[in-house]
């Protein structure tokens, strides 16, 4: 008798790029296989057909979905399983991968397989921007003109890396700060100069070499982090602290909050989330989302708990 095998639908973005040798649908169904999971891959030529397969594999009641590609396909796929019963399966794909890291899946494909075959059901924060999701963080300010300038010059020809550095010194050249008011409830009422507003799913360390990861993503909780008022270079200095393990967590105004209102002089801005940019109306309304998302996570890992 032939043994039923687990389904899992896998959804891939095939808009970030060629897909390697390594997954290819039927390479990734064959890893799947040998673990007794039957795969179905599908590949998506659009961030809208992307959001499109995520709605359709819920509404087909898969159980386990897995994205494969950077932060901001995962966060795509997530916002259709936000709430739901179905399992984010992650396939780390992207360049930079927070969100595998900050769950400890391993990076190499093979092994990020098996975490979705054999590891456990964790249930993680999202969190959102006027009702748009996302995993790891949203920022407005520097970081969203740097992803528009590179992308422009990504468009131009410029290989991934160049047009990073070259979109860093454009904007520091044509640098304004963000002048903002953040509304979280009394007492938390704050208007701001800033270069940057940084929102965070859960709280991100601040200083040393962990800088940049969060070492839960159950608390429940925002965390807003805010630059003081500087020039061009003060913000080199605190990047060059940042990247060097030696930041101070005083160097940037941090609180945490369940939900805030950010106003600004513009009616639209610019909003990354995930390492997407999209322009939004403002007021921007964040929130956090606790529990509403279902993941699968390495079997022992050094992670809290879900719900500790």
């Amino acid at each position: 008798m032939t043994a039923i095998l687990r389904p899992v639908i896998c959804i891939l973005n095939g808009s970030a790029g060629p897909l390697s040798v390594t997954t290819t649908p039927d390479r990734l169904a064959a890893m799947f296989a040998g673990r007794k999971m039957r795969a179905d891959v599908w590949v998506a030529g659009s961030g809208a057909e992307l959001a499109a397969l995520s709605r359709r594999a819920v509404a087909e009641g898969h159980p386990v979905i897995a994205a494969g590609g950077g932060d901001g396909t995962l966060s795509c796929v997530a916002a259709a399983l936000a709430g739901t019963p179905a399992i984010l399966g992650v396939l780390p794909l992207g360049t930079l991968n927070h969100f595998a890291k900050d769950l400890n899946i391993p990076l190499r494909l093979e092994d990020a397989v098996e975490v979705i075959a054999n590891g456990r059901e964790r249930i993680v924060d999202v969190g959102e921007v006027n009702g748009r999701l996302f995993l790891n963080n949203s920022s407005l300010g520097l970081y969203p003109r740097m992803v528009r300038e590179r992308e422009k010059l990504q468009g131009e020809g410029s290989g991934r890396w160049t047009a990073f550095a070259r979109a860093i010194g454009y904007v520091l050249l044509r640098y304004s700060h963000l002048r903002v008011r953040l509304d979280a409830g009394n007492p938390v009422q704050i208007a701001r100069t800033t270069p940057f507003v940084f929102i965070g799913n859960n709280k991100y360390r601040t200083e040393g070499w962990t800088i940049g990861t969060r070492p839960k993503l159950d608390g429940g909780e925002l965390w807003l982090y805010m630059a003081p008022h500087r020039g061009p270079g003060g913000l080199i200095l605190l990047a060059v602290l940042a990247l060097s393990g030696r930041l101070k967590s005083d160097a940037v105004d941090a609180f945490q909050t369940k939900e805030c209102w950010i106003t600004t002089r513009r009616r639209r801005i610019d909003v990354a989330r995930d390492g997407e940019v999209a322009v939004m109306e403002t007021p921007l309304h964040f929130r956090i989302r606790p529990g509403a998302l279902r993941v699968m996570a390495p079997a022992m890992d050094h992670c809290a708990p879900a719900g500790a």
